[in-house]
């Protein structure tokens, strides 16, 4: 991506939108969910460094924030069997295809992406 041009914010997604949002759109473009807390720690310490990654990435890959504690939205943490926060699923083609939990720094995330997303 050219390093002038800034990647649009994360979006968000819901119990009611996940479908659309997430699920559908990884049919066009790998979609890295971010399952987060505003109560988590860990999960702001990742925020910076996630968004790191997409300013780098964004032509690769988009970020979708879903804060579990919001609406119903902790239905989604129970359908995919979340046990912590933050939790890092990425959906390519409809389906997850890794995750992890916790904090790690860019340089890990982008290694992890690399391996995990379609070439």
């Amino acid at each position: 991506m050219n390093k002038s041009m800034k990647p649009p914010p994360a979006q968000t997604a819901d119990l009611h939108d996940f479908e659309k949002t997430v699920i559908q759109a990884s049919g066009k473009q790998p979609v890295l969910v971010d399952f987060w807390a505003d109560w988590c720690a860990p999960c702001h310490a990742i925020a910076p460094h996630l968004q790191r990654v997409m300013d780098e990435m964004a032509d690769r890959v988009q970020l979708v924030k879903v804060e579990v504690d919001e609406g119903e939205n902790m239905k989604l943490a129970g359908r995919y069997k979340l046990r912590g926060f933050p939790t890092i699923m990425l959906f390519v083609e409809g389906r997850e295809v890794a995750r992890f939990a916790g904090n790690r720094a860019s340089h890990w995330i982008r290694d992890w992406l690399d391996q995990h997303l379609p070439d």
